[in-house]
């Protein structure tokens, strides 16, 4: 059965690792969550590693970048893994071929620009129109705010014709922006899968990115197995469904993506309905919280 918490601190003192997720769990798109910040920072107070997890289909100085004009301070966080990072790594090693038509807006370009020391002696990536291309590279719509799924239908028929294979930098579906729910890689890349094309994902809740983040950690001397850390996030198909197949005890954060089946408070859900939710779902993280603090 999950135990719901109110605070962190109530259940940390046995791991050594937090893998944070970010949209919903730290910040909302637009501000951070003061009361997540604190709790992150005293994480870390006592000795413990946090690793900022997130979706985002950018490289980890993207989302940096991002985080630091948000006012993230430094001491909330160790290291920062993106799906993003992990797509990178298995586009300059050629996973779709060398010739890739990007899908998605020009704010993701560092994928393409930003390349890592271990990475640079890889055969450089040429970003072509889809009629030329060998694969395709998927960070989310062109227009995050006004296209849908089926706007792509017919490239993506023509794609899947040509035997194109999809390289899906962010495997959510939709993320809450404010108040204004977007769509993400993950939707485009879900109906080039029901149309026959072949996907490959990056993030939660696939191996790649824990197997990034365990390089990392083991970069920094931190502990990498799975009994020490613990995943906090809102989405139970990426964060959770993730954590739970790697063997890591989860924090469903219950105020973020799924907050409307909880009740009228997304500080306080309410229990009994969060149990047959989740018991529905076929999902059993250890912990829930309204929000994280």
């Amino acid at each position: 059965m999950t135990q719901l918490i109110s605070r962190l601190d109530d259940i940390a003192a046995p791991y050594d690792v937090l893998l944070c997720d970010l949209w919903g769990c730290l910040h909302n798109g637009k501000a951070l969550y003061p009361e997540a910040v604190a709790a992150l920072q005293r994480f870390r107070e006592r000795g413990g590693a946090v690793v900022l997890l997130t979706n985002a289909p950018r490289t980890r100085h993207a989302v940096k970048k991002r985080l630091d004009a948000m006012g993230l301070p430094a001491d909330a966080y160790d290291l920062i893994v993106a799906s993003g990072d992990a797509t990178q790594e298995a586009m300059l090693s050629g996973a779709a071929g060398r010739k890739l038509w990007h899908l998605g807006p020009g704010k993701d370009a560092d994928l393409f620009e930003i390349i890592p020391e271990w990475l640079q002696d890889q055969p450089p990536i040429e970003l072509v129109p889809l009629e030329e291309a060998e694969g395709i590279i998927c960070t989310g719509p062109f227009d995050e705010f006004n296209d849908a799924p089926e706007d792509y239908r017919a490239q993506f028929l023509y794609a899947k014709t040509k035997g194109l294979k999809m390289l899906n930098a962010n495997p959510d579906l939709v993320v809450d922006f404010g108040e204004t729910r977007l769509i993400c890689s993950g939707a485009l890349a879900a109906l080039y899968d029901e149309m026959g094309g072949e996907v490959l994902s990056f993030g939660k809740p696939h191996p790649p990115i824990y197997d990034f983040a365990r390089r990392e950690l083991a970069k920094i001397g931190a502990r990498s197995e799975s009994d020490a850390m613990l995943a906090i996030g809102d989405g139970v198909r990426t964060d959770i469904r993730g954590a739970q197949a790697e063997g890591i005890d989860a924090v469903f954060v219950t105020g973020g993506l799924e907050t409307a089946h909880f009740g009228p408070d997304p500080d306080a859900p309410d229990a009994a309905a969060l149990e047959a939710w989740l018991a529905a779902e076929d999902l059993h993280p250890r912990f829930a919280i309204g929000r994280l603090a």
